[in-house]
């Protein structure tokens, strides 16, 4: 996969990315392109099914008629369109996870790392990618009133205006205070034929949504909308995971009963609650929330690709 750096841009050193050419070209030619995070191939399954996972949801994306922008950190770049050889050396480095606050220090050093919702928000927004494709959200986590500890998902869906496609946020946290943090941001919350936020492993919260599409081209129009107006906010794309692949309930409320209390026995804070939690999910459901992982992240690969081809005309 050939690379190129862009012309001057205004708000960021021209260096500081490369974007591969086929990224690159439809952007120029304002054809459909979705933005796909690297913490999966790093963190979120062991090698080498990361990079398969990866690899198999640029296909879907493809499919769909977008072309997909797998973002990265190597070499002292964001790199904005990996290939397989690029992921595989993500999965097989000492990678470390980025965030919008450790971006830059990793960038200096040169190291290499995978970026994280917040990241890849920042870098879809700063090179003019409209849809980023993802699992779940990062948001408020349980016991947030004492440990202070909210996911920087939330302030960068405030901050970069890019619509994220989710199954919600992710399940082991709390999601009334994460819809009330959006509410908060002005973070629109869009469902995908769903009056629900989902959460995640399960279709349903109980929540509601701002607003319920049942079809991707009206859904673009509020989208291309918002985005219009210069709100200045990203959008929630809700969008749950298929029936057929959603986790049972019991087996997942008893799984996530026993991974909250080993993560508070182990003292397990900060960026990796998220990671320890689904691991521990991964265990105690017999591999079965891996299993609806993956559906739930091709599911919005898939309406992603959707929703991008759909932008260009609305």
């Amino acid at each position: 996969m050939s690379s190129v750096t862009l012309g001057p841009m205004p708000s960021h050193g021209a260096d500081d990315f490369q974007i591969a050419g086929d990224v690159a070209r439809a952007l120029a030619e304002r054809r459909p392109v979705v933005a796909l995070e690297t913490t999966l191939v790093t963190h979120g399954l062991p090698h080498p099914e990361g990079v398969e996972a990866a690899l198999a949801l640029e296909a879907i994306v493809r499919e769909g008629g977008a072309v997909p922008a797998t973002i990265g950190v190597e070499g002292g770049a964001i790199r904005v369109g990996l290939d397989r050889a690029a992921l595989e050396r993500l999965a097989t480095s000492r990678a470390e996870k980025l965030n919008v606050s450790n971006l830059a220090a990793r960038l200096a050093t040169g190291g290499p790392g995978s970026t994280t919702v917040a990241a890849t928000m920042f870098a879809a927004a700063k090179v003019g990618i409209e849809v980023f494709a993802t699992g779940g959200i990062g948001g408020v986590h349980r016991g947030a009133a004492d440990t202070g500890d909210v996911s920087a998902d939330l302030t960068a869906l405030g901050r970069f205006p890019v619509a994220v496609v989710c199954a919600g946020a992710k399940a082991v946290l709390d999601l009334p205070k994460t819809v009330e943090m959006l509410e908060t941001l002005g973070v629109p919350v869009l469902g995908v034929g769903t009056d629900e936020f989902p959460a995640f492993y399960r279709r349903t919260s109980g929540l509601r949504v701002d607003a319920r599409f049942d079809d991707v081209t009206v859904l673009a129009r509020a989208v291309r909308v918002h985005l219009r107006l210069g709100l200045g906010t990203g959008i929630v794309v809700a969008n749950p995971i298929p029936l057929e692949h959603e986790l049972p309930r019991e087996a997942y409320e008893s799984a996530l009963v026993a991974a909250l209390a080993e993560a508070g026995r182990a003292g397990v804070h900060g960026r990796e609650v998220t990671p320890f939690l689904l691991e521990r999910l991964r265990v105690l459901t017999e591999g079965r929330s891996v299993f609806s992982n993956r559906a739930l992240l091709e599911h919005n690969a898939r309406i992603a690709a959707r929703l991008a081809a759909a932008l260009v005309t609305a």
